[in-house]
């Protein structure tokens, strides 16, 4: 007998959700079982989760196979039909103790072999707080689930269902036992970052939830994932002008770089947007960096259009970007449109990906000679507080915020 094993495909939310999973699934004393917590983002997603189900299925014979995550939230019937599957349990059922525990009596019993209820109905967030998960430097503190907006690619809210929020008071709590721990960064996680606040009393913005981390604990570095540019507040900008804490890093939801593929996509910023946005927090904190989404062929894209996309990364300065092919997302309006030619998607996706490679490249190259405060994650590697990878030549003690000399870069990673 052994306890059951995990395997995370997709974002970082996933991997914090399997940290509480394996707790759940422990403490229920689930045995032999294998758990694969799914992704749909894109189609491909989709087809990486059924892969790996084979995969595990081939290697684990006898295995009990439990699905669980995105996809089996928006797709169950596609998992349910896998003859590898043993359960199917959709995002809000994973979170709930009762879940386990009843499989541990009855994984192939009488009960329902798919459990996804409509997780537009689900109203909480934070029963499921965890404490420590990442590196020993590094921990993740999820803050907000779900998503209001109804962008025309995405799949993700019929999956998180609608945004809810944790607590001011509960995240500030948990921070500060991270910090006990001797945790150096915290990062703050979310699906739609700055929507926290909206469904709490007062409506506070996702700045006030920083500001007030920064005011009532001893947080060394407070790191913020991803944002939507057009919904950062005044708070928040204030913080990145005046918070020494708060690090210079943000990763920005764009997705597209032309006006009216932005619209066909149903976001709510336009270029210019985004291009001010960057200018008004470099201009509040000169060492800032960004990272970006980008979607590369999205439908009725001109060559033009994706142009425009593609002079973004010069225009906002963006450093590390991260591009998906566009992937129809059966159920969503993008799904329905006119689409490009698979070759011409891989073929921008690819452009872009070179853009972003020569972006990184000017970055690495203006920070040699620079000396920079490092939190080390592993032995031989840490990362700035711009999250831009450094590699040392001498071990050094995981957990500690160290000043290196940066000497040069090679492979992506800045060497110290």
């Amino acid at each position: 007998m052994s306890a059951p094993r995990f395997t995370t495909l997709g974002c970082r939310l996933n991997a914090y959700e399997t940290e509480a999973m394996k707790a759940l699934a422990e403490g229920a004393g689930l045995q032999d079982a294998l758990v694969v917590n799914t992704c749909a983002v894109t189609a491909e997603a989709v087809r990486k989760a059924r892969q790996e189900i084979r995969r595990l299925r081939r290697d684990n014979p006898a295995a009990p196979i439990i699905v669980t995550g995105c996809a089996a939230q928006t797709e169950p019937e596609t998992f349910a039909a896998m003859p590898e599957v043993t359960r199917v349990i959709g995002n809000a059922e994973k979170m709930r103790p009762e879940t386990w525990a009843q499989m541990v009596p009855d994984l192939i019993g009488v009960t329902e072999r798919v459990q996804v209820d409509d997780i537009m109905s689900v109203r909480e967030t934070a029963s499921h707080l965890i404490d420590g998960f990442g590196t020993r430097a590094r921990a993740y503190v999820q803050v907000q689930n779900g998503c209001d907006h109804r962008c025309t690619f995405c799949i993700i809210p019929y999956g998180r269902g609608n945004s809810r929020s944790v607590p001011a008071g509960v995240v500030v709590e948990q921070i500060n036992r991270l910090c006990a721990q001797g945790y150096a960064e915290v990062v703050l996680t979310g699906v739609d970052l700055t929507s926290w606040g909206a469904d709490l009393p007062r409506q506070p913005r996702l700045g006030d939830l920083v500001r007030r981390i920064l005011r009532l604990s001893d947080v060394a570095r407070l790191r913020i994932s991803s944002i939507d540019s057009i919904e950062a507040d005044e708070a928040l900008m204030e913080a990145i002008a005046s918070e020494p804490r708060l690090m210079p890093h943000l990763h920005l939801s764009l997705q597209a770089g032309d006006d009216m593929i932005l619209k066909r996509m149903k976001r709510r910023h336009l270029r210019d947007d985004a291009i001010r946005f960057c200018a008004q927090a470099r201009a509040l904190r000169p060492d800032m960096v960004f990272g970006a989404d980008i979607i590369a062929g999205f439908p009725t894209e001109t060559e033009a259009m994706f142009d425009n996309s593609l002079r973004l990364v010069e225009e906002c300065d963006l450093t590390f970007l991260h591009v998906f092919p566009f992937s129809p997302r059966k159920g969503t309006p993008a799904a329905r449109m006119p689409q490009l030619p698979g070759a011409v998607v891989k073929a921008r996706a690819a452009r872009l990906r070179a853009a972003g490679a020569q972006a990184l490249e000017r970055h690495l190259s203006a920070q040699v000679d620079q000396r920079h405060q490092v939190l080390i994650e592993a032995p031989d590697m840490g990362r700035t507080a711009q999250f831009t990878e450094v590699r040392f030549a001498r071990p050094q003690r995981v957990g500690a915020v160290i000043a290196a000399q940066i000497t040069g870069h090679a492979g992506g990673q800045l060497l110290a």
